[in-house]
């Protein structure tokens, strides 16, 4: 799929400034249909792009990366920033994406997790399936034994309308394989909670550090 059409989100925008009775020429306004069609531009940019391309360098394991020999143990970053924007109302959600991985006979640089999560977060979501999708690809891409992804977010819907609910995120979770089994799931959901709140990441941490 092509990029997005700015010309025509232009002119979608102009509408909707006339429709809720503003002037789109006023000098606070001219330039907002132009900033909206390249914000949408970002933020839909997934749509022309297949997370799996970025699993294509992953390595065999015991083979080292930037010296570092990399092992069969379960892989865990945590705290991946991620903006998406819902599909219902065309509003935002943001936070944090937790993902853990256990390689079978290949493994991947860190930096390849979050293009992954950037690609698919990058369309029209929500967020059930962009946790599924994110597990998914994984799966396709590195055939590990198994796969956990939680995503812990805020919707702007929720907080900027409707019930207003400013102190709420939603938690969803897909796993995979090995790491759906119960001990190993409730292992590795330990770890994962002491990682930051929604909008307030730490650092990612690795239980089986390699480079990006």
């Amino acid at each position: 799929m092509s990029g997005v059409d700015r010309a025509r989100i232009e002119a979608a925008v102009s509408e909707i400034i006339l429709a809720i009775g503003e002037d789109p020429a006023r000098p606070g306004l001219a330039r907002t249909p132009a900033r909206v069609a390249d914000a949408y531009a970002e933020f839909f940019s997934g749509l022309s792009e297949d997370p799996l391309e970025h699993l294509l360098d992953s390595v065999p394991i015991g083979e080292d990366v930037d010296g570092v020999p990399q092992t069969s143990d379960v892989v865990l970053l945590r705290g991946i920033d991620f903006r998406s924007v819902c599909e219902h109302h065309l509003l935002p959600f943001v936070g944090v994406v937790h993902i853990a991985y256990l390689p079978s006979d290949r493994i991947v640089g860190l930096g390849r997790l979050p293009a992954v999560v950037d690609t698919l977060a990058a369309r029209p979501q929500l967020q059930e399936r962009l946790t599924e999708e994110i597990a998914d690809a994984l799966n396709d891409g590195l055939a590990p034994r198994g796969v956990l992804v939680v995503l812990d977010a805020v919707h702007r819907c929720v907080v900027a309308r409707g019930s207003r609910q400013t102190n709420s995120s939603t938690v969803t979770i897909a796993s995979r394989g090995e790491l759906a089994e119960p001990v190993a799931r409730a292992e590795l959901m330990a770890l994962i909670g002491s990682a930051a709140p929604a909008g307030r990441p730490r650092e990612g941490s690795t239980a089986g550090g390699h480079g990006a």
